[in-house]
């Protein structure tokens, strides 16, 4: 291949970049507020929080939460029919009201209100960027084009609440929504003269064959009980931003940490301090997914999906029972850590597997109501994790058990899979290979 097809496969148009852009700076700001959203909700207000019951954080989260994973199966539908460009205005929009309006309110129902503004922008927005890329990319290049995108929504999740956040909470906490209500209404400059509506596909589907579509797929067993049994798995992941937060905030032990990187920075600069907080726990999950990705990705390349996405759901629950060991910030840092290895291991596992089960002319339909594992997992997971967290942390001092009842769901979520592998995978196979 002449060097001169290989720099043409591997270029994208403008379009492309404008929206990777776009993902880097939305999901930057998103990342940034959720990474402190749930210790902002609950602290004192003599500590700049907001003052609510961990109970009370806990429903906003399972209801605000699921939109990022429902209405994107809407959305896509939406914007074939009427446009992503005027869609992502919308989203724009609504995302930066949400942020702007909930730095600005105090009241729980005004909060709550606000947040999910915030969470309905988001989830509009999420199709669309995928869509577009899908759109401006070629078979010869769309791995790289993905690949670059995913990158993108990780470094956004790495560099804002790495850097910015912890500057912007020093000030208030509610600088930190301003700051983010301000970058992504920013966005709309990009959208306005600069983003191109990409061409439309070729057949469009109303939000009415949406839906009927759902009925079709809800019908496959198989289908069915992977999603119920998966969405386990994603009620220990929506902890990293709920309960695991609180628990960095009331009872780890930073200081060795605190220590060793002001120690480092000595070395470029006097008198270094460092401190670890909340919003790092964000940046550890991020980082390990930059730096370890691909390599996990090539590891498991030629595995079979369930046995692989058992590997990795075991991760996740060992990483979830070492935050039992103790509270000291090396622990908590190893099994963060532990358990993005295993989210890393299981998902694109299961978005593969998901893919193999579906009929030849329903794949894009199946892989868009996958995401019904993240609605139920959040759902669940954001009153399950502050019901308990409020019993056994902070009522009887027991994080220990609190910590090693989520990595039983995770054990449960593997007996799940095991059993589904035994019985379910053959008693539908007929079926599947009729549809």
């Amino acid at each position: 291949m002449s060097d001169k097809n290989k720099v043409k496969r591997a270029s994208f148009p403008r379009n492309y970049w404008i929206v990777i852009i776009m993902e880097f700076f939305e999901r930057g700001s998103y990342y940034g507020v959720v990474s402190v959203l749930s210790v902002y909700l609950t602290n004192k207000v003599s500590e700049g929080g907001l003052g609510f019951g961990f109970e009370q954080a806990g429903v906003i989260s399972s209801i605000t939460k699921p939109l990022l994973y429902l209405l994107p199966i809407l959305s896509g539908a939406i914007a074939d029919r009427y446009g992503y460009r005027k869609l992502l205005m919308g989203a724009f929009v609504v995302m930066s009201l949400g942020y702007y309006l909930t730095g600005i309110t105090t009241g729980y129902e005004s909060v709550f209100a606000s947040l999910l503004l915030m969470n309905i922008g988001a989830g509009f927005f999420k199709p669309l960027i995928s869509g577009t890329i899908a759109r401006t990319t070629t078979e010869e290049n769309s791995g790289l084009g993905f690949g670059v995108y995913y990158w993108s929504i990780n470094l956004g999740a790495f560099i804002f609440p790495l850097v910015l956040v912890p500057f912007l909470k020093g000030i208030s906490y509610s600088y930190i929504f301003y700051v983010a209500a301000i970058l992504t209404g920013s966005l709309l400059f990009l959208g306005i003269f600069l983003y191109k509506e990409p061409e439309k596909p070729q057949s469009e589907q109303s939000l009415g064959k949406v839906l009927l579509g759902a009925l079709s797929v809800l019908k496959d067993v198989r289908f069915v009980v992977m999603i119920l049994i998966y969405s386990m798995f994603w009620i220990l992941y929506f902890q990293m931003y709920d309960s695991v937060l609180w628990y960095v905030n009331d009872y780890v032990d930073a200081d060795p940490l605190n220590t060793a990187v002001n120690r480092f920075l000595r070395l470029f600069t006097a008198n270094p301090d460092w401190k670890f907080g909340v919003e790092h726990i964000t940046v550890i999950n991020a980082g390990t997914i930059i730096c370890l990705q691909f390599l996990i990705s090539a590891i498991v390349k030629n595995f079979k999906p369930l046995p692989t996405m058992i590997t990795g759901i075991a991760f996740g629950s060992i990483g979830m029972a070492i935050l039992a060991i103790s509270n000291n910030i090396w622990v908590l840092m190893t099994g963060v850590i532990v358990f993005t290895l295993g989210e890393m291991t299981a998902h694109p596992k299961f978005l593969s597997y998901v893919g193999l089960i579906a009929p030849d002319d329903k794949k894009a339909l199946y892989l868009g109501y996958s995401f019904l594992y993240g609605v139920i997992g959040s759902a669940v997971g954001g009153v399950l994790g502050a019901y308990l967290y409020v019993h056994f942390v902070n009522n009887l001092g027991q994080p220990a058990v609190f910590w090693l009842l989520f990595s039983g769901i995770g054990v449960l979520t593997i007996i799940g899979l095991l059993i589904y592998n035994r019985f379910i995978t053959k008693t539908t196979s007929l079926k599947i290979t009729l549809q």
